[in-house]
């Protein structure tokens, strides 16, 4: 695991009613029965107000009187889907690790639309929250202006960046992607083909595994993309099409769920993994190493970006400030029988 320091700037302080009602030109008063009650409030003014709420970042209070003391004791969680192995094993040990310190965790969907992840974002600050994980580090920048004027310890999971919003527990998909390029170069394949989902992290593997493959000289790869979420029905019409593209000697997945549905999909047609198709997937899911032929894949520590994202978060909420706010756990390619 490689660990880094950066220096981090004081946050802003959190905008308040006051803010808002200065941005308005209306009194505090006014401004909070728009919030509130805007039934009682002329429309126009509602919208004046909402404007002023968007341009300051302020995030009104859903718990306002309502606590005895400034901690919530909650932590917001947003992943994309819930139904994704990928993000199973993380969840559940952020929620263990969160609950041995005392947090409970508010767990929330996004999907993956930036817009919906900043909407849900503002709805949970609105709970006021004691810290947030957020899923990846491409967020738009409405969520960013609301994290950042939230004031909030906030963990990024799942990806790397030397420049995140506050602190960060993940790998480099680039790498993963080369790593995989250098992979197939080895193993002597000549005639890749690719079936890849269209999730942010995804493209940026594929990023890092077309320029490896470029570096060795391949031809450029065939290629079926596929919607989200990544489904083993999919992994098969994915290469069904991919084979009506051209020949190839390996077919590299975005993920293992669709390398499992290649490699129904490849014996069905009678085709021989890996002697006349070799799979590749991503992530290691649990049924990977038990399948027949066993998954080649890159394996990623889900417990320990979990466990090490609600150390960092729940340190930082009771003021121990954590030595490295950027941690690297790095990642495994697993050869197998598919490949």
């Amino acid at each position: 695991m490689t660990t880094s320091k950066i220096s981090r700037p004081q946050p802003p302080r959190a905008p308040t009613l006051d803010d808002v009602a200065r941005v308005a030109g209306l009194s505090s008063m006014t401004v909070s029965r728009a919030i509130n009650t805007p039934e009682r409030v002329r429309p126009e003014t509602v919208d004046r107000v909402m404007s002023a709420v968007k341009a300051t970042g302020y995030i009104p209070n859903a718990l306002a009187g309502g606590l005895a003391t400034r901690r919530s004791k909650l932590v917001a969680v947003v992943v994309p889907q819930i139904n994704n192995s990928m993000f199973v094993d993380t969840i559940q040990s952020l929620n263990d690790a969160l609950a041995a310190r005392g947090y409970h965790m508010l767990l929330c969907m996004s999907g993956y639309t930036p817009q919906t992840e900043a909407e849900l974002v503002a709805a949970l600050l609105s709970r006021r929250p004691d810290g947030m994980v957020l899923t990846g580090i491409h967020h738009s920048a409405e969520l960013k202006k609301i994290v950042l004027n939230a004031s909030v310890p906030v963990v990024e999971i799942w990806d790397s960046t030397p420049t995140p919003l506050d602190m960060l527990v993940g790998f480099s998909h680039e790498k993963v992607g080369q790593a995989l390029g250098h992979f197939l170069q080895r193993k002597g394949y000549t005639r890749p083909g690719l079936i890849w989902a269209e999730d942010r992290r995804a493209q940026q593997r594929k990023a890092g595994l077309c320029e490896a493959l470029t570096l060795h000289g391949f031809p450029a790869p065939l290629q079926v993309d596929v919607p989200l979420p990544a489904r083993l029905a999919l992994g098969r019409e994915g290469l069904g099409a991919l084979l009506t593209q051209g020949e190839c000697d390996v077919v590299v997945c975005s993920s293992d769920t669709l390398a499992q549905g290649a490699i129904m999909e490849a014996e069905s047609r009678g085709l021989r993994v890996p002697q006349d198709l070799a799979v590749v997937g991503f992530g290691d899911l649990d049924f990977a190493a038990s399948n027949r032929p066993a998954i080649t894949t890159v394996s990623v520590d889900r417990h320990e970006i979990g466990l090490r994202a609600a150390t960092l978060l729940a340190d930082r909420i009771e003021g121990i400030e954590p030595d490295n706010v950027i941690l690297d756990v790095g990642f495994t390619l697993i050869e197998r029988e598919s490949a």
